[in-house]
């Protein structure tokens, strides 16, 4: 049940200020009449903070932060209604009950956790505290990607789609340094840039039936994964070699594509306020939990935990060049 305090403006806290993405939840939270009252990250260099809320509350050490959680909590005034998770991915888990702890809902960055059992474990604090863990699934907010649904529910109920995903987003050499390149911690290329276009496909075709890898490296991976509706052949890489030739020759460093039946689904523009409309949507009483997070999760964890099959069986066209 969401809580509101002074005339429905919600208190904010963010864990990972500091992170890529903490930008967007800042934007979300202003966009969207609330307040930031309070922040977190061990790296101090946060002065985007300034551009929307220079009046909050900064803390480096993650103790002394809950403290002042608690300190609000008691004092009631300033409860922390939200805690926004940006944090790396293998904190989420820790950063979620803190805020529970605090007697906060939880709105945290995808992939929610690394581990299905995590999942579980949330859940029962979830019953305890009565609060409510919410995550970011901006995909399914994107218009075209919901058109793209409605076109797959009013279509043909025993047809099967065949789709390819590719998508290469290239990272320098600091990736590897950084606790993305760490698997324990990031979950692996597949779960660091994969997962959200794991959780659109299942939530337009359907639950995982079979998945398949055929390649699984520090900076590239590919497989089959088997939907309801669907047969997916996916290739996901941070290198740059791995970029088509033309993408090269345009000086380009990403590539994105995703067709369906052969035919290019175009979902390039409409990103700029997905993460606003995702608090919109959590703000008025709807928004993404831990049942909607479960299907990608298992996916991702099944996939960085598979023995990679090679070139065998219906595998991504990419991997014919590469390999």
């Amino acid at each position: 049940m969401m809580t509101y305090t002074n005339n429905g403006i919600s208190n904010f806290a963010l864990i990972g200020a500091a992170g890529y993405i903490a930008p967007r939840h800042m934007k979300a939270i202003k966009e969207t009449g609330n307040r930031l009252i309070t922040a977190l990250d061990k790296y101090d260099g946060v002065g985007i903070i300034d551009s929307y809320f220079p009046e909050a509350d900064f803390f480096t050490e993650p103790e002394r932060f809950d403290r002042h959680l608690d300190k609000l909590r008691r004092k009631g005034d300033h409860k922390i209604d939200f805690v926004s998770i940006c944090s790396p991915n293998y904190l989420h888990d820790a950063h979620i009950r803190l805020a529970l702890r605090n007697g906060a809902d939880a709105i945290c960055e995808k992939p929610l956790v690394l581990n299905p059992w995590n999942v579980d474990a949330l859940a029962e604090i979830e019953k305890e505290t009565g609060k409510q863990i919410y995550t970011i699934l901006q995909l399914r907010l994107h218009p075209a990607i919901i058109a793209l649904k409605q076109r797959i529910e009013n279509g043909p109920e025993d047809k099967i789609y065949d789709i390819d995903l590719s998508y290469i987003t290239s990272r320098g050499r600091w990736y590897f340094i950084s606790w993305k390149g760490e698997k324990e911690k990031s979950g692996g290329i597949a779960t660091n840039i994969g997962v959200h276009f794991f959780d659109m496909l299942s939530w337009i075709f359907g639950e995982v039936v079979d998945n398949k890898v055929n390649i699984l490296e520090h900076d590239k991976a590919a497989g089959y994964l088997q939907l309801k509706k669907a047969r997916v052949r996916w290739f996901l890489s941070i290198n740059e070699a791995t970029l088509p030739g033309t993408v090269k020759d345009a000086g380009k460093r990403t590539f994105r594509s995703l067709t369906i039946e052969g035919e290019e689904f175009e979902f390039s523009e409409g990103f700029t306020d997905l993460h606003t409309r995702s608090y919109e949507d959590i703000l008025a009483g709807g928004g993404f939990g831990l049942s909607d997070a479960r299907q990608s999760i298992e996916t991702v964890f099944n996939i960085r935990n598979a023995q990679p099959a090679g070139l065998t069986g219906d595998y991504h066209p990419f991997l014919k060049t590469l390999y």
